[in-house]
């Protein structure tokens, strides 16, 4: 918790990614479904959520049993057709999975609009969503009236100064702000499951 901040999350490199985007669906397809569950393994390791753990570890067992049924019983049961059918739309559902996963995670972030970064919205503290209020790049330009000297003083008026512009080049917040921000979510998390969601 205390410590240096861990760097920037890696990305892998186009060749690397586009050699998996081509093993996994083709692993799922070129095998006829007998390893369908690769892919959607994958995906359950990245995203790490338990409906993707729980459609990874059911293709399995859907897919052997859909081998056995295919195997065990003859050519002209309808009941064979049936399940090489499924067996085919296992693999490629799972190879289309997949790749829309895919392309979408490591598609580029969008370009910056007219406003600054702000932090996402989300719950605050008392569980209630914030609204995202975007803060404009630049401040609001302030106009000051000139002040009127009496005509008989030998000194010039001095002219009015602009208010200083602001920094083009601003730095963005250093790693641990947001580390320390998501270390903080994590347990606001935490406390509100374990008190029961009050």
């Amino acid at each position: 918790m205390y410590g240096p901040g861990a760097g920037p999350p890696r990305r892998e490199s186009d060749g690397a990614a586009i050699t998996l985007r081509v093993l996994f669906p083709a692993l799922s397809v070129l095998t006829c479904g007998l390893l369908s569950c690769a892919p959607l393994f994958r995906i359950a390791a990245l995203r790490r959520r338990p409906l993707d753990w729980t459609l990874a570890v059911a293709s399995l067992p859907v897919s052997i049993t859909l081998f056995g049924i295919i195997g065990s019983l003859p050519e002209e049961d309808t009941r064979t057709d049936v399940a090489l059918a499924l067996l085919l739309l296992l693999a490629l559902g799972s190879a289309v999975y997949f790749l829309v996963y895919d392309i979408r995670r490591l598609s580029p972030a969008p370009p910056p609009g007219p406003y600054a970064p702000t932090a996402p919205s989300g719950p605050s503290a008392y569980g209630h969503p914030q609204p995202r209020q975007p803060w404009p790049a630049t401040p609001p330009q302030t106009h000051t009236m000139p002040t009127q000297h009496p005509m008989n003083t030998a000194a010039p008026a001095p002219a009015p100064t602009p208010p200083p512009a602001p920094p083009q080049n601003q730095a963005p917040p250093p790693h641990r702000i947001d580390q320390v921000r998501a270390e903080l979510d994590e347990l606001s998390d935490y406390l509100r499951k374990r008190d029961g969601g009050r």
